[in-house]
């Protein structure tokens, strides 16, 4: 059965597009048809993150208006065979997603791709009610501090009750936690909150837990999803990931990370 699965968070900046872009294209890899879909209308970074961005000719709200076909909006990824991307549009608003239009294209999409992967913006607005409406499944980004715990609680609740599923009674959208931007020296020191607190506060499945790490940010602006940075802490979190995702059992491995000394910092050295 494929399925929907919708990457959201009530904060912005705590890496959904990044998740978005390493998520599907772990998939991918694991020989999943897989499919990334926008719904950040007017920002449109997820093109940028993977690598894709000078080869957007349609875009999602193309297709959802009838001025272009799904497959002509569609970008096959040049590193992965069964990895594509569906952008969205820089030029418009997000009242350009209409509840019938994107339930349209999420069908079409159901009918050839195991996973379709829908990166949300941040909030509660049009674009993000738009991604979570037709979800099954929910990845749940949150950053270790108060504020972005609380606004996914806030995203829990949406989930809970104004999605399609909630709306037919029908079996509630699967959950899942993503811990970003984790800081193990911080935690030990009361700076950030622990995955126990957090865990007791939202009270849903933890999925993974990507560290802190320059990786995340290098490639990002290098346009190559950080899963392929197998030898960075945060590719193998995300592969960890995508693992336990598809059943595999598989251990939290929380990385300590290496702090410079005066001399490595003064000479500019890595630690």
């Amino acid at each position: 059965m494929p399925k929907v699965i919708v990457v959201t968070s009530g904060k912005g900046g705590v890496g959904k597009t990044a998740t978005s872009a390493a998520f599907s294209t772990g998939l991918a890899l694991r020989g999943h048809k897989t499919v990334v879909v926008d719904f950040d209308v007017g920002l449109r970074n997820l093109d940028l993150v993977m690598g894709c961005e000078r080869r957007v000719v349609f875009d999602f709200i193309n297709v959802i208006n009838g001025e272009a076909k799904l497959n002509q909006a569609l970008i096959k990824d040049k590193r992965i065979d069964n990895l594509y991307i569906l952008p969205t549009s820089q030029t418009k608003d997000k009242d350009a997603l209409t509840k019938e239009g994107v339930g349209r294209v999420l069908s079409a999409l159901r009918e050839d791709f195991d996973y379709i992967v829908c990166d949300s913006p941040a909030g509660i607005e049009k674009g993000a009610y738009m991604a979570l409406y037709y979800a099954d499944e929910a990845i749940v980004v949150a950053n270790p501090e108060i504020s972005s715990v609380r606004d996914s609680d806030r995203i829990l609740g949406i989930l809970a009750s104004k999605t399609r599923r909630a709306e037919n009674n029908d079996a509630p959208v699967k959950e899942h936690l993503l811990l970003t931007r984790y800081d193990l020296v911080r935690v030990e020191r009361g700076e950030m909150l622990s995955i126990e607190d957090i865990l007791d506060i939202l009270a849903i499945p933890l999925l993974g837990v990507i560290p802190e790490d320059e990786a995340v940010l290098k490639s990002s602006n290098t346009g190559v999803p950080v899963i392929f940075y197998a030898d960075t802490a945060p590719g193998r979190a995300y592969a960890d990931t995508v693992g336990r995702y598809l059943g595999e059992t598989i251990e939290h491995r929380l990385h300590r990370p290496q702090r410079a000394g005066f001399f490595q910092r003064l000479l500019g050295r890595p630690a």
